[in-house]
């Protein structure tokens, strides 16, 4: 990978901005120009959240143009299905295995995607679709905080930066009380990337 635009989004309060400094640390650690940019939002009541990271060369300007995302990671499935767009045809999306409701279907005003019909809008934006058990594996390591991490250790193995320098900039970035939980949880989410891919059928029940 020569260079790089990746989209990260989420929900408010899932680590979203975390993983993208860790993602533009690792771009500049890997000897990358890295430009990077975060739209909040209503992130701390939950809204959406987007991340523009840039690795390249020269990067001229934080914000990926349309169309032009190489790599969408997306932290719920229907904040992923938002972003289809803004793919190149070519692109890979790696996306949590998670639906979290928003008020307007909670409310009874709209209703969330099926499992059909967003694994067929997935295949269609890309020709990668990774599904990442991220909060799962969260739950089995005792603490659902170190999601972001799991799903960076899965976006790892997308990329050509050694994991080596994927855990050393993630040992400086979290708290040291915390250091061996999540580079475990980063190598629980790189092993799961193995299995992940969403093929011809229809995605598993997913965990809400």
């Amino acid at each position: 990978m020569k260079s790089c635009n990746f989209l990260i989004t989420g929900v408010g309060g899932q680590g979203t901005v975390v993983a993208s400094d860790i993602l533009a640390a690792v771009g500049l650690a890997a000897g990358y120009d890295v430009k990077k940019s975060d739209v909040l939002g209503l992130a701390v009541r939950g809204g959406a959240v987007i991340s523009h990271i840039r690795w390249g060369d020269v990067v001229r300007s934080p914000i990926v143009p349309e169309g032009k995302v190489d790599v969408l990671l997306a932290f719920e499935i229907l904040e992923a299905l938002r972003w289809l767009d803004q793919l190149r045809p070519e692109g890979t999306i790696l996306v949590n295995r998670q639906r979290i409701y928003p008020v307007t279907v909670s409310s009874g005003l709209a209703s969330y995607p099926t499992i059909e019909e967003s694994s067929a809008a997935l295949r269609k934006a890309a020709q990668n679709v990774y599904l990442a058990p991220g909060l799962e594996i969260g739950q089995e390591l005792g603490n659902t905080r170190v999601l972001n991490v799991v799903l960076l250790g899965a976006l790892s193995g997308l990329t050509e930066i050694s994991p080596e320098t994927w855990v050393d900039v993630i040992a400086k970035r979290v708290p040291p009380k915390v250091v061996e939980l999540n580079v475990l949880a980063f190598w629980r989410g790189r092993q799961a990337l193995a299995g992940s891919r969403l093929a011809g059928e229809t995605m598993a029940e997913d965990v809400r």
